[in-house]
């Protein structure tokens, strides 16, 4: 179950006749996104790719130690939040899921290359395009270490391909080798690709994915709350708030909060508008980043994601550690409303597969919307594309 609260420490920030001029061209806004080409993430996944996907995870827990995931933004996001999420601090014994392809640090990929010499690894790399520079390094590096261990056909059985149905180098290399390959839809972009076989084949070797599916759809209920958020963001950004903190209580949510910095700041970040995003783990970040957010400059909001419950309970001089951290967090909510800072809450009644599925479409929904009030198209990256270009005339030099 989620709760929303976007009154109790955000209402004398926001003016209610906008509001309700604002919120009352919901359905129109609901029709713009239903007519953009890019929504297929609104579709319900085929249950046959949801068969495949679970097919395929059994066969690589079967036959390997672990999947090596090639991907960056988009493409690794999604699941990597997710599995951060739930998997254990210390001692994890969850079966071994490295991503990889996001950096260009010769210490680290010298490092993974090491550690994955003796490691029985299959490899999923994960690229609608085929092109993405760090992940085709990356791929080409961990295909060259398969290459030196194992026969031709044994690196086959190795390498599985998430990419476009029909065009790009990775669909051309699936065509002449014969890899397993699963299908990025062609209506959905990266950072909306939660529900698509590239983040779902990774989660499929821990998690039910029966839980994830139906969690996800189950955000569907929230398309109101969902505008409602995106509508309350413009506003707060027109009163000069121009960064939102995503901040959270569980460490473990670090990443998911990595996933909505990119999630609204490629979505609504074009033609010099939209909302900064950025985030804070506390209690960590309460002694470094809270004197700003208290007394400095006041250009921000927050939102909080709080979990209610908890299934791990430790006693400190008798009181309830869960507990102590969540009345930590209210007053801080105060605190900071009373520094003249806006705070959003929204609340899981615990962090589980179901509710986390059904806030990533809520947050979906509200990035869409927000794109489309900020006047850009929710879908695109264009700013992206400029530092491609750059890197790519500097390398042919």
């Amino acid at each position: 179950m989620i709760k929303f609260d976007f009154q109790t420490y955000i209402k004398p920030f926001i003016d209610e006749n906008k509001f309700n001029e604002l919120y009352s061209k919901k359905n129109e806004y609901i029709d713009k996104l239903n007519s953009l080409e890019m929504t297929g993430w609104k579709k319900e996944i085929d249950r046959n790719t949801i068969n495949n996907i679970e097919q395929t995870a059994n066969y690589i827990k079967s036959n390997f130690e672990c999947l090596v995931v090639i991907g960056i933004g988009g493409s690794f996001l999604g699941s990597y939040s997710f599995h951060q999420a739930f998997k254990k601090y210390f001692n994890d014994n969850s079966f071994e899921v490295i991503y990889a392809g996001t950096t260009l640090s010769s210490k680290y990929l010298d490092e993974l290359y090491e550690y994955l010499k003796d490691k029985n690894f299959c490899i999923n790399v994960i690229s609608k395009s085929g092109t993405t520079m760090e992940t085709t390094i990356t791929y080409n590096l961990l295909k060259d270490l398969l290459k030196r261990k194992y026969s031709e056909e044994e690196v086959r059985r190795r390498i599985i391909v998430t990419t476009d149905k029909e065009t790009g180098n990775l669909r051309k290399e699936v065509n002449e080798k014969g890899y397993i390959s699963f299908e990025i839809p062609s209506d959905i972009g990266g950072r909306y690709s939660f529900m698509t076989p590239a983040h779902l084949l990774p989660l499929a070797l821990n998690y039910n994915l029966k839980d994830i599916v139906d969690g996800y759809y189950d955000g569907k209920r929230f398309i109101d709350k969902a505008f409602e958020y995106a509508v309350i963001r413009k506003l707060l950004f027109d009163n000069k708030k121009q960064v939102e903190c995503f901040t959270v209580y569980e460490e473990s949510l670090y990443y998911f909060t990595e996933w909505l910095k990119q999630l609204f700041g490629e979505t609504e970040g074009k033609n010099n508008v939209g909302i900064y995003p950025t985030s804070m783990v506390h209690t960590r970040d309460l002694h470094s980043l809270g004197q700003f957010v208290q007394d400095g400059n006041k250009i921000l909001f927050e939102t909080f994601i709080k979990i209610d419950n908890t299934k791990h309970f430790i006693k400190y001089n008798n009181d309830d550690l869960h507990t102590i951290n969540n009345i930590v967090e209210d007053s801080v909510e105060r605190a900071h409303f009373s520094g003249n800072t806006p705070c959003i809450e929204i609340e899981l009644d615990e962090l589980n597969e179901s509710n986390l599925s059904e806030l990533i479409y809520f947050f979906m929904l509200s990035a869409a919307f927000s794109g489309l009030l900020f006047g850009v198209d929710p879908f695109n990256q264009p700013g992206v594309e400029v530092y491609k270009k750059e890197v790519k005339e500097s390398l042919n030099k």
